[in-house]
């Protein structure tokens, strides 16, 4: 079992969901409620990331990460290395491909909230902060908890985005999934059945403890 890579991924998973849960909730809000003309292009792109193949996503994220590209040339000057094969350019094509899985349901929790309540919380002088906070947030959650649970689930087991902007360096780069593609090039087959079935644990692990706090919380709210 490399400990190594899995740690590194569950790392990955989380940071690229502490990025995306900001984005996810103004994201989402956004499109839920605001209309505008370039809005359907805005939400193409969003899901661009879902139809487009990873070694094709991945190419342009290595391209626009590398030390020849704006980004990593600031990135090269500012920190003294490139920004492509790293722990720091992983994160930046994973919070990009993840977009889809953090936005969309987001948008779609927010758009189940009925507009008179949203009305009425202007109407008793709630600022647009406040009405987030207390009336907006706690009917979206299930939407932003599906958001943040595909987010983690969907990192973890990413490979051809990882390949393409990380490659395989241990300790830096080497995730569960190049761990376990590894593995079976060696002809290691029982190394990577026991590192995939530590994945799926993991995965439906998470899956199921989600499940259980959304019906509970459900309870609660009802």
């Amino acid at each position: 079992m490399d400990w190594t890579a899995l740690f590194l991924s569950l790392r990955l998973a989380f940071w690229t969901v502490v990025i995306l849960l900001p984005v996810a909730i103004l994201g989402g809000r956004l499109l839920a409620f605001r209309q505008f003309r370039a809005k359907g292009l805005v939400e193409a792109a969003v899901m661009l990331p879902l139809v487009l193949p990873p070694t094709v996503f991945g190419f342009y994220m290595l391209v626009a990460l590398g030390r020849n590209s704006p980004i990593g040339a600031f990135w090269q000057q500012a920190f003294g290395h490139q920004l492509v094969f790293t722990f720091e350019g992983l994160l930046v094509a994973s919070v990009i491909f993840n977009l889809p899985f953090a936005i969309q349901p987001a948008q779609r929790g927010f758009e189940a909230i009925p507009t008179a309540l949203r009305e009425a919380a202007a109407t008793c002088g709630m600022s647009p902060l406040r009405s987030l906070r207390k009336v907006e947030l706690p009917l979206a959650w299930p939407g932003l908890l599906t958001a943040m649970v595909l987010t983690f689930a969907h990192t973890l087991g990413e490979f051809g985005i990882v390949l393409m902007v990380g490659g395989s360096i241990p300790g830096e780069t080497r995730t569960i999934a190049i761990a376990i593609y590894d593995r079976v090039q060696a002809l290691d087959m029982q190394g990577a059945a026991v590192m995939s079935a530590t994945l799926v644990a993991i995965s439906l692990g998470t899956i199921a403890v989600t499940f259980a706090l959304s019906a509970r919380l459900g309870r609660r709210l009802a």
